[in-house]
């Protein structure tokens, strides 16, 4: 009966990344057509992978990108794999071991860290491992008694052998030694064969061969994409606004509103920036079509004075190209731009592809639209929902004309200072059009980021992401239960995290959900800790400070809403309320701690009660800006009515802290600190506080 053999398990990741043993020619980074011989070791199913390649996988500078691959090989000789980082210009930049995650699997991970912007890609590298099979051997043979000095010697020569490599392929020359002295104790016959066994087996003698592996008959895979973008495609705290509310006045006397402006609208930005954004994201600033306009909470007839929703873009004051008069001038949003890059925030703009009956295209290009049998051009509909003051662009009615025009407007926004643009409803555009605008911008722009508002079906939300938008707003809005939360939270933070980024948004000015109508300030203050803490890119609804949680009635949607009327807000009420306090709270805890900022490092963990969700963000050490590891643990009731209380399960060997004793975890919201052992006990009233969000300290560690 013959016995499986294992490959020799790693000790660890190397602390430094030296170029890797006898590397492989690098291939290219495009897919390569028709069948691939299997290789004498073979590597198949490598991840992330799209499509072999079609679509290149996502990474931002300095993230931590898990390669998985199956590796296997005929009979019972050990092997090993390597995770090659290859530069954009092809040549390595860097390698890992390989990590056996699934024994029985034979399914091998190691995280690669890019650290800059470009087109890069990967490749994963198994090899036959002659010190793995050497050891597993030896250890049978020499404790039964066979073959001993034959076992010995034959050590002799895998580790002379690897201590005397030349080149690319050789050791550090403390590593080389270790290996010489272990070759000399096994030599070595005035000692029982088991010690001198032991020293070929030593710790420090696989340590030193993890760092440069002995690898025959190495076999690559072919190379894949991955591109890299700067690190506010992956991480970031958006605010959005309407900038017409803020310094919008009504003058009881005449009856009359009068606007605010970019100008009024900049005033706010220090009070923004206090709470830790990092984007200031504008609804539609140009001019409003004047043809159906809407009225107050969606009414089909407007009121003298109403000003219309923004997303009816166009009038006889210009298109997407322009301002809204009453917002003021490009000069005026000059300085707001520059007021948001002096306070350290940049500034997004929504881009609506549709215009109103008033805008410049109907009139000068109205084959752009669809015309319907009756000579009329079609509105918007989303039956039984009618958008009549909307007409949709047609892309299959002069597609080049089409998109050489919102090329154009892209890059008059571009030129004026906008860095990121949130895209409403991408999803009813054609997918080719995206594709080649966004890889045309990121050509000429790579700075500038693209967020996807698509609530639509997973297929075409990831889709999207794949043909090159950086970020995705997501179902997290209507996540509410632990199943529900607990399931998504490891879905965005699994494999799919390699191509869409999700950004969790509690609400935004079309979506109040249920659970915000009726849950109260606890309710806004546990989906602002989770959203913060449950996603590296997050963002809130100008209001979100101040609880605005009344519905108009029969829809999930604020009452009085601010798309189609002036929305003036008493900013002092949100210091009573305590939102806005615990937003820059959780931005600074963000931005202190290095795990929350990345995406693909989420980890559930079990709680006792079914309104108690707990989950962490770990990062080792040779992964963190900061050179020391960083454990990050949120356990949120998700009640806002009730007290709830109950066990947290931890894994803390997964966190490489010891099991055998409990970690100091400082809660980074109420500065209090706590001795956590794996069953660490909560209680979490509402009213008083709903998480802990908790610093796991590491050995030698003091904060």
């Amino acid at each position: 009966m013959s016995t499986a053999r294992a490959s020799a398990p790693p000790v660890g990741p190397p602390t430094a990344a030296p170029a890797p043993p006898a590397p492989t020619a690098a291939s290219p980074a495009a897919p390569v057509t028709g069948p691939l011989p299997v290789g004498r070791i073979p590597v198949v199913d490598v991840s992330p992978v799209a499509e072999e390649g079609r679509f290149p996988a996502k990474a931002v500078v300095g993230e931590p990108v898990p390669v998985r691959a199956t590796v296997i090989r005929e009979g019972h000789d050990a092997l090993g794999a390597t995770a090659v980082l290859l530069r954009p210009d092809g040549s390595v930049h860097s390698w890992r071991r390989m990590v056996d995650v699934a024994p029985g699997l034979d399914r091998y991970e190691a995280r690669l860290v890019p650290d800059a912007e470009g087109e890069w890609s990967f490749r994963v590298e198994g090899w036959s491992d002659p010190y793995g099979t050497w050891a597993h051997d030896a250890a049978i043979k020499v404790e039964a008694g066979v073959d001993v000095e034959l076992m010995l010697t034959e050590g002799t020569l895998v580790l002379e052998r690897a201590a005397r490599r030349t080149g690319d392929d050789a050791m550090a020359p403390h590593d080389a030694r270790t290996l010489l002295a272990a070759v000399d104790a096994l030599r070595d016959t005035s000692r029982p064969p088991s010690e001198r066994l032991a020293a070929g087996l030593a710790p420090a003698v696989r340590e030193a061969l993890d760092r440069t592996p002995l690898r025959d008959l190495v076999t690559a895979s072919r190379a894949y994409p991955l591109v890299v973008h700067r690190r506010l495609a992956l991480t970031g705290a958006w605010y959005e606004m309407f900038p017409r509310s803020h310094g919008a006045t009504y003058d009881e006397a005449t009856q009359t509103w009068t606007s605010g402006t970019l100008r009024t609208a900049a005033n706010q930005l220090p009070r923004i920036a206090a709470m830790g954004f990092d984007v200031v994201y504008l609804t539609p600033i140009h001019p409003i079509g004047h043809a159906h306009r809407k009225g107050r909470n969606n009414a089909l007839t407007a009121m003298p004075g109403d000003p219309g929703s923004p997303y009816a873009i166009g009038s006889q004051d210009g298109g997407h190209d322009a301002i809204e008069p009453t917002l003021g001038t490009f000069d005026d949003f000059d300085a707001f731009v520059a007021r948001a890059r002096s306070l350290g925030m940049e500034v997004a703009l929504d881009v609506a592809l549709q215009a109103s009956p008033d805008h410049p295209w109907v009139r000068e290009h109205p084959e752009w639209f669809t015309t319907r049998a009756d000579g009329t051009i079609a509105y918007a509909e989303n039956p039984p929902k009618k958008y009549q003051d909307i007409y949709p662009l047609n892309f299959d009615n002069d597609p080049e004309g089409i998109y050489a025009e919102i090329r154009r407007v892209l890059q008059v926004w571009i030129d004026h200072g906008v860095t990121a643009f949130r895209v409403d409803n991408p999803h009813t555009k054609p997918l080719s059009f995206w594709q080649r605008l966004l890889a045309d911008v990121a050509a000429d722009h790579p700075e500038v980021i693209f967020l996807s508002e698509a609530f639509t079906r997973p297929a075409m939300m990831l889709t999207l992401a794949k043909v090159g938008f950086h970020q995705s707003y997501t179902y997290f809005t209507w996540r509410n239960t632990k199943a529900e939360l607990e399931e998504y939270l490891a879905r965005v933070g699994g494999e799919e995290g390699a191509w869409m980024r999700p950004s969790f948004w509690p609400t935004t000015h079309d979506i109040l959900p249920p659970y915000l109508q009726h849950g109260g300030a606890a309710a806004w203050a546990v989906r602002a800790v989770l959203a913060a803490t449950g996603s590296p890119t997050w963002g809130v609804y100008s209001g979100y400070e101040l609880v605005e949680d009344v519905p108009r009635p029969g829809v999930e949607e604020q009452i009085d809403n601010e798309k189609y009327e002036f929305r003036p807000r008493d900013w002092a009420r949100a210091e009573h309320l305590g939102i806005a306090l615990l937003i820059g709270r959780l931005n600074e805890i963000r931005r202190a701690h290095p795990a929350l900022q990345q995406l693909r490092n989420v980890r559930v963990h079990p709680t006792s009660d079914d309104a108690l969700v707990a989950f962490s963000r770990h990062l080792e050490a040779h992964e963190s800006p900061t050179g020391r590891p960083d454990t990050v643990v949120t356990i949120v009731n998700i009640d806002p009515f009730g007290v709830r209380e109950g066990v947290v399960r931890l894994d803390l060997g997964a966190f490489g802290l010891p099991a055998d004793r409990p970690a100091v975890a400082r809660d980074v919201l109420s500065q209090e600190t706590y001795a956590w052992s794996e069953e660490v006990y909560v209680r979490l009233d509402p009213q008083v506080r709903v998480a802990h969000v908790a610093y796991l300290e590491h050995p030698g560690e003091a904060r």
